[in-house]
């Protein structure tokens, strides 16, 4: 091959190369986001009426934004105190989850959540959803920063 060929071959090779590893990059960011926003939307909706406060409360760090204010301030006015008045319960699980996109500092993430809730000796009801969380990359962690039912 001559000189001239591989010249004209060498940015072609680093093209390649370089969207192979940024295709990589963005599987492994869509796989860590969908793990924090299956955890963290586990969190934020799960808690027992005698750890509400601790419960909600470690749920926040999971988040970001103007999102962790907005949860902040429902959990603390309306969530909480219901819970412990009423002796509500709640179990939030997450059957499926999908990378909508991912970049290195941001993405989108689908959800199908269940959540199962009590309400003193009353029977359990279950609610299915789906939701789309939006993540942001802090330092080393996803934090959720927005998060919508569809």
């Amino acid at each position: 091959m001559g000189a001239g060929i591989r010249l004209l071959l060498a940015p072609a090779a680093g093209y390649l190369k370089w969207q192979d590893a940024s295709a990589h990059d963005s599987q492994v960011a869509g796989a860590d986001a969908v793990r924090a926003a299956t955890d963290g939307t586990i969190a934020l909706l799960s808690y027992k009426p005698e750890t509400v406060e601790k419960d909600l409360d470690a749920a926040r760090t999971r988040m970001t934004g103007t999102f962790l204010n907005a949860y902040t301030s429902l959990t603390h006015d309306v969530v909480i105190p219901g819970a412990k008045q009423k002796q509500v319960s709640a179990v939030a699980t997450v059957p499926a989850a999908a990378s909508v996109r991912a970049t290195a500092d941001h993405a989108v993430v689908l959800l199908c959540v269940n959540q199962a809730v009590v309400v003193g000796q009353d029977a359990s009801t279950t609610t299915a959803s789906s939701v789309r969380v939006s993540l942001d990359k802090i330092g080393d962690r996803w934090l959720i920063s927005q998060f919508d039912p569809v």
